[in-house]
């Protein structure tokens, strides 16, 4: 009987993955892509697969399809797979394939951008730099070299899915491709030549016969032989140039990515799901989120300049892979409210009804006389009460209500009754790993290694005046050194009177640190919306030979921008103001360079924690003192939660765990003004609408993913450039510590998954729902309040109407369970308080 039940399973087993690996025929009309036959409406989501680790890739896809998402959506980053010409990775975090298949046993579709040129915020829009230093080069135009070696990869990379029958052609979940990307902005700019490559890169996508439709976003002259797509925050009035063609968002950008020094973005659940509402509502047939989940740009991998290592894009996943609510719950509910409507839409025309000068609902009808309507109020400040089909609906401004029976509003994109969590970065001091060897030391044993301010060992090369850094180092490392020497007579006024003269530097960017004498001066950079900079500082010089040693620095390349390949970096002048006879130029003496530093060349950060260097051990490392290595063995935090790298108190430079790199550090603060204390969703959202953090540091926490430690002996190597205290540098456990909700009595609480059932009712009461993560439960009630309650998760305050026993009425629901839902109706609940008020419940509570 066992054996008979184990035969079934296998044949079961082989059928199911028989029906999967069915090849799936890929085509579309004007209304939407049509798979084996049948329409679809598709919510995707972008997840870059460098931008996290392997291990983290099957919980964020699993998220993403929980989140209501149909597709996952990934660029190709060419860069990270062709090291060099020719010489091909795809391991680690570049596994493109086995990503892929991890989206395939998910049950979800993918699209594929491949680009190559890609943008992203990513280091030279993932094209390889060493293509820029083939002779006669020139990226994106009609040029032979940069077609050759783009046409290369392409094929490369389409071979290689269909090697592992990836596309759906070959019953793969590969449904689109994408070749270039938002070309149509720069294309005038490459002239005739502009226009040519851009049809000869749609050319040479289909002719590889992928069996599967290709796209370019953003190409506002795209053939006909692919399907040009949308890229902004809204692209409901987008329309494909050609008839036959589907509406396609490719980006729909739900945060927005930070720089160095700037504020923090936001944008608001409320106005993203507005977008997307509005996007269907007028014919829309595939919406990506570009970030659903933006990870981090580990290593020396962001663009900009200046983009930081976090690329957490405010997405609906943060950074760590924890969904970020409101967001990620709101959104939910819409993909549910709108595949609620999917089949009629698909099915019928649609029919725009005016009510009123700024309202309009948009009404699906099939053949059956099933109906589906989206119904909205453009209106950026007030709300509106609109009828429609006799009945009086309430709509928020700026928002949009979804009737997927054309009566009862299941969803309304301003109404956000989905939990907030509160996250917290638990701080966890750096522990000695038990398994190290040297015993003599109680608490940490710091390695340390300093490094020598300008040339180190032999000079790379000596030239009269400065050169491009970029074009010196070609980006093997971020750093070079400028070394020149002046010499200072006696007679000089400044040696007798006490004054200082002038070190006057002008850079085309990105950070400079300046030395003379073996002495730091002072730092100066750029930032991400003008990289070029000028120091001026005082420095201090002596009678006789002076050294001086300028380490420029890069922090991120250019990632877009035409003929962004030939934005330099580094000084272009170099003055000392204050002499006897004036000011001295130094641009045109004789420098000696050294690319990168001595650490890098002996391979400090290696996890195996080898080097040519002499460390020297200590309990109690130096602070304060630049371009310094540091090491320390230690433990992994406990717990399961993601690691963050608290470095609120150093300065700036790089960091490893085990050989692995964590990436550009650097706590730059930002301006002190410009942000706001309440984002209000309403109206057209831009980057600078919402932001916040003003005064604080742009990045403090840097993920370390948890696959990264070892059970002990984990070597955490530092580089730091101007000087921090390495004592305070702690690991952080990021831990949602409790979850908070705010509900009103006119918030749709229909039940969306029973819909389907007929179960739906505009009669279900308005409900708090909270959930704590699993293996905790809800053990404190921090605020509860039912009346008129005010404010956000974490702030919210009582109004002046409050029913007194609000506190005990959720305790009693909700203490010690994982999840509880309170009905605004609760028979404990004063519903005769405040009558002509409209109620609403705000309720926090604590996770443990």
């Amino acid at each position: 009987m066992k054996l008979a039940w184990l035969l079934f399973s296998l044949l079961l087993s082989l059928t199911l993955w028989s029906a999967m690996a069915t090849a799936s025929n890929v085509s579309y009309d004007s209304r939407s892509l049509i798979i084996d036959g049948q329409r679809k409406l598709l919510i995707s989501a972008a997840i870059h697969y460098p931008r996290s680790v392997p291990g983290m890739w099957p919980n964020l896809v699993q998220t993403a399809k929980e989140g209501g998402v149909d597709v996952i959506e990934t660029y190709v980053f060419w860069n990270g797979h062709e090291p060099s010409p020719g010489n091909y990775y795809f391991g680690g975090r570049y596994d493109l394939v086995k990503f892929v298949k991890i989206v395939e046993q998910a049950g979800m579709y993918l699209i594929l951008r491949i680009g190559p040129f890609v943008a992203a915020e990513w280091y030279f829009g993932g094209v390889p730099v060493w293509l820029h230093y083939v002779p006669g080069t020139v990226f994106r135009t009609e040029n032979e070299p940069f077609k050759y070696h783009m046409q290369k990869f392409t094929a490369f990379i389409v071979n290689l899915m269909k090697q592992e029958k990836l596309f759906a052609s070959q019953g793969g979940p590969i449904i689109l491709a994408q070749i270039e990307n938002e070309y149509g902005y720069y294309e005038k700019d490459y002239g005739e030549g502009g226009k040519q490559y851009a049809m000869w890169a749609a050319s040479m996508a289909v002719s590889q016969n992928a069996g599967v439709p290709w796209i370019m976003c953003q190409q506002f002259d795209a053939p006909e032989s692919v399907i040009n797509t949308c890229n902004s925050f809204y692209c409901d009035q987008f329309t494909p140039i050609y008839p036959n063609k589907p509406k396609i968002w490719t980006e729909n950008w739900p945060g927005w990515f930070q720089t160095f020094g700037a504020r923090n973005p936001h944008r608001p659940a409320e106005d993203i799901a507005y977008s997307v509402a509005r996007f269907f509502q007028k014919g829309g047939s595939v919406q990506n989120y570009y970030m659903y989940h933006g990870g981090t740009n580990f290593g020396r991998t962001s663009g900009g300049p200046f983009i930081t290592t976090s690329y957490d894009y405010e997405a609906p996943i943060d950074e760590y892979g924890l969904p970020r609510l409101p967001k990620w719950g709101h959104l939910k509910q819409l993909h549910r409210a709108i595949k609620l409507c999917e089949h009629i839409m698909l099915n019928s025309e649609r029919i725009n009804v005016s009510l009123g000068p700024s309202q309009e609902a948009d009404v699906y009808t099939d053949s059956s006389g099933a109906c589906a309507a989206f119904i909205a109020n453009m209106d950026d400040k007030n709300d509106k009460t609109v009828k429609f089909r006799n009945v009086s609906y309430h709509l928020p401004a700026w928002s949009v209500s979804i009737l997927p029976d054309c009566k009862n509003a299941v969803f309304n994109t301003a109404k956000v009754g989905y939990q907030s969590s509160v996250v917290e970065m638990l701080p966890e001091s750096l522990q000695p790993s038990v398994g190290s060897p040297d015993k003599s030391f109680k608490g940490l044993k710091w390695d340390v290694f300093v490094e020598k301010p300008g040339i180190w060992g032999e000079a790379d090369f000596v030239k009269k005046g400065l050169v491009d850094h970029i074009n010196t180092t070609k980006f093997t490392t971020d750093y070079l050194w400028y070394t020149t020497s002046i010499f200072v007579g006696e007679t000089e006024v400044f040696l007798k009177n006490g004054s200082s003269p002038i070190l006057l530097i002008e850079s085309k960017g990105h950070a400079l640190h300046a030395f003379v004498n073996q002495e730091l001066q002072a730092s100066a950079s750029g930032n991400g919306t003008h990289p070029p900079f000028k120091l001026k500082t005082p420095i201090s010089l002596k009678a006789g030979k002076n050294e001086i040693a300028l380490l420029s620095m890069t922090v991120g390349l250019q990632n877009a921008g035409s003929f962004y390949e030939w934005v330099g970096a580094g000084l272009t002048s170099v003055n000392i103001t204050g002499f006897n006879n004036g000011t001295i130029d130094l641009s045109a003496y004789n420098w000696t360079y050294k690319i990168g530093l001595q650490g890098e060349h002996l391979g400090l950060y290696k996890g195996d924690g080898l080097g040519k260097a002499n460390w020297v051990s200590t309990s109690e490392p130096p602070r304060k003192q630049p371009l310094t290595w540091y090491k320390v063995i230690v433990d992994p935090p406990p717990g399961d939660e993601p690691i963050g790298l608290d470095m609120i108190d150093m300065g700036k430079g790089l960091a490893w765990l085990n050989g692995e790199e964590i990436g550009r550090y650097w706590p730059r603060k930002s301006p002190t003004h410009g942000c706001v204390k309440e984002c209000n969703y309403r109206g057209k959202f831009d980057p600078d609408k919402c932001n916040t953090g003003c005064g604080g540091p742009t990045q403090r926490w840097y993920h370390v993913p948890r696959s990264w430690f070892k059970q002990s002996g984990n070597v955490l190597v530092i580089f730091e450039e101007k000087g921090g205290d390495p004592l305070k540098i702690k690991f952080s456990r990021r831990k949602i510590t409790g979850v908070c909700a705010i509900v009103a009595e006119n918030y749709p609480s229909i039940d969306l998954e029973s819909w389907h059932e007929g179960n739906g009712s505009n009669n279900t009461i308005a409900t708090v729902h909270l959930r704590c993560p699993e293996g905790t439960h809800i053990s404190t009630v921090n605020f509860a309040s039912f009346g008129n309650p005010t404010g956000s998760c974490g702030s919210y305050t009582q109004g002046n109407c409050h029913d007194p026993n609000s506190t005990s009425v959720v305790e009693k629901v909700c203490l010690n369970q994982n999840k509880c839902a309170i009905e605004l109706t609760e028979e404990k609940f004063n519903e005769d308080l405040c009558p002509s008020v409209s109620k609403k419940l705000a309720v926090e509570v604590v996770c443990s």
